[in-house]
Formats: structure tokens, C-alpha cells, sequence
């Protein structure tokens, strides 16, 4: 399956609102569009709960935010599909 978009608000990137992240169903992970940048999960409870387990952001991108933006990205679509979140991640909390 193709990369989709994350959200509405996750997608109205700007160079105020932040980088455009997609959702990669897959590889059950949220991305940059250059794929640099990620978080990845996995569905547990029959997909009713979204497991956040790992997020990278290459040095060139660290500093910037986003490691929150792929959490925002992930904790907005978890909302929209009525799913509970497992963070994982202390940077999640």
C-alpha cells in the first residue's frame, strides 16, 4: 500500500508548521517525506491500540523538532481512528 497522508494538520506543511510527514501503513511507521526522519509502531489489542516503540531523526535534523512532529503525526492519527496509544517513548509523554 502507498504512503498516505497522516493528517490534515500533519500535512499542512509550511516553514512555520513544520515538515510534511506521511504515513507509512506498511512498514507501520510515520515519516518525512525523504523517509530520513521516522517513528515506528505496532497494533496490538486487534489493532484498537497503536505501540509506540522507536523514533530516529538523523543528526542533520536533530535540534528541529522533529521527533515531535512524528509524534504529534502519530498521537493525531491514533485520535482519528479511535485508537489508545502505548508511548513507549519518553520524548511521547
Amino acid at each position: 500500500m502507498a504512503s498516505a497522508p497522516a493528517s490534515a494538520s500533519a500535512t499542512a506543511a509550511s516553514a512555520t508548521e513544520g515538515p510534511k510527514i506521511v504515513w507509512n501503513e506498511k512498514q507501520r511507521r510515520f515519516e518525512t517525506e525523504d523517509k530520513e526522519a521516522y517513528i515506528e509502531y505496532v497494533l496490538v489489542n486487534d489493532g484498537k491500540v497503536m505501540d509506540i516503540l522507536h523514533t530516529y531523526v538523523p543528526h542533520s535534523k536533530r535540534g528541529l523538532g522533529m521527533a515531535s512532529h512524528l509524534c504529534v503525526a502519530a498521537f493525531d492519527h491514533a485520535k482519528s481512528h479511535s485508537m489508545s496509544i502505548i508511548p513507549h517513548l519518553f520524548l511521547c509523554l
